[in-house]
C-alpha cells in the first residue's frame, strides 16, 4: 500500500502527453488532466470530451464542474478508447465530524485525510478552482502542486 501523499505527475502518467500539440498549448487544463489519468485516456481525447461535454474553452478552464457531473451521473462515458462513469461522493465521503466544545462539527476532509480515508479506486477531487486525480492513494496532478496537503476537499467522484 502507498503511503499518505504519495505523488506523480499528470505529465507523466497521462497517455501521449509529451507529443501532444493540444496539451503544449493548453493552460487552465488541470480538469483536462484529472480526466485523462483518472481514466487512462490520452491527453486529447481527455480534452475533446471535456470540450464536448462540459463546454470547456481552449486556455479558459472548466467551469460548473459540479452541474455537468450531475447530468452524467452513473451514465457510461466513451471517449478515446475508454468507458468509464463518474458518480458523486456523498457528503460524509468529504467532511470529517469532530466533537467541538461539546457540539458536533462537520468540516471539509482535507486532501491528506480524503487519501487517508480512500486508499483505494480512482477519484477525481475537486478543491478550490483545482481538480486533480487520485488513484489508489497515489495523488496525481500537476507540477507545484504536490506540497499542498491542506487544500479542502470541495467535491469528489469514483471512477469506474
Amino acid at each position: 500500500m502507498n503511503k499518505v501523499m504519495d505523488y506523480k505527475y499528470s505529465s507523466e502518467v497521462i497517455n501521449n502527453y509529451s507529443n501532444s500539440i493540444k496539451a503544449r498549448n493548453e493552460k487552465n487544463d488541470c480538469f483536462v488532466r484529472a480526466v485523462a489519468s483518472a481514466s487512462g485516456s490520452s491527453y486529447d481525447a481527455a480534452h475533446t470530451y471535456v470540450k464536448e461535454v462540459f463546454g470547456r474553452q481552449d486556455r479558459q478552464g472548466t467551469q460548473a464542474v459540479g452541474l455537468t457531473m450531475r447530468t452524467i451521473e452513473g451514465k457510461l462515458q466513451e471517449f478515446g478508447q475508454v468507458k468509464v462513469k463518474f458518480e458523486k461522493l456523498g457528503k460524509e465521503r468529504i467532511t470529517n465530524t469532530y466533537k467541538l466544545y461539546g457540539e458536533i462539527v462537520k468540516r471539509q476532509k482535507t486532501v491528506k485525510s480524503f487519501i487517508k480515508d480512500n486508499s483505494r479506486g480512482t477519484y477525481i477531487v475537486l478543491v478550490a478552482g483545482h481538480a486533480f486525480t487520485i488513484k489508489d492513494g497515489v495523488l496525481i496532478d500537476n507540477r507545484g502542486e504536490e506540497f499542498r496537503p491542506t487544500r479542502k476537499v470541495t467535491g469528489a467522484y469514483h471512477v469506474i
